[in-house]
């Protein structure tokens, strides 16, 4: 028989924090171990069942059908599917208007895929190429920066308004895509790097289509 102990938990928790534990076939918690998943209200679960009813364990509910941390990666992995939809698309609708911006979108959602592939914690992925500009550089490429500028109904009338709020749309996926890793706990931080290249890469791109070459970023 297998002992699992408090050491072990708090070495999990430690590199992903969770809200729910499944103990795995022929194992048992240690008096410790117990107490430190109840102190932390996490619902713990024996073959697909409440192990006991405690602080924060709920009877009779299973991690196939609705535990915190499932919720949350279904959450995660529908936003992920949605949001690489919405690159195709983005790029379908700007292909007869901009060929060139199209490509680029495209581009950019061929390395959106490397955050679908979050196997291993540690990965590392190759970053983005930084074409700087006064508001973005190779120092700040990678950090949260918000948007350049706020949309409204006057960029919508610009000439390039349906090339605006078609990158905008975008960026907003990806706003909400950072937002439900930070739910998940993600801890590699490659990943929200990547997010943050390629939403900084959508803000020079809506720049450009806004006032030409020059950056618009608001101070």
């Amino acid at each position: 028989m297998k002992w699992i102990t408090e050491e072990d938990l708090r070495t999990i928790y430690r590199d992903k924090p969770f809200s729910s534990y499944e103990i795995e076939p022929g194992a048992r918690l240690t008096p410790g171990a117990r107490q430190f998943l109840q102190d932390r209200q996490i619902n713990v679960f024996a073959d697909g069942t409440a192990m006991h009813v405690g602080d924060g364990v709920v009877a009779g509910r299973t991690p196939t059908s609705g535990t915190p941390d499932l919720l949350k990666n279904k959450r995660l992995a529908a936003c992920l599917k949605s949001t690489d939809s919405l690159f195709l698309l983005t790029a379908c609708e700007l292909m007869d208007r901009d060929p060139v911006m199209a490509q680029e979108v495209l581009q950019l959602g061929q390395t959106f895929d490397d955050i679908k592939r979050m196997d291993g914690e540690g990965k590392a992925f190759e970053p983005l190429v930084c074409t700087a500009c006064s508001g973005i550089n190779g120092d700040n490429f990678s950090s949260e920066l918000g948007d350049c500028f706020d949309i409204t109904s006057f960029h919508v009338q610009s000439a390039k308004g349906k090339e605006i709020l078609l990158l905008h749309r975008l960026r907003c996926a990806l706003y909400e895509v950072h937002v439900v890793l930070m739910e998940t706990h993600c801890t590699n931080k490659a990943i929200p790097e990547r997010i943050n290249q390629i939403i900084n890469r959508l803000n020079q791109m809506i720049c450009i289509a806004f006032g030409g070459n020059g950056c618009q970023r608001k101070e």
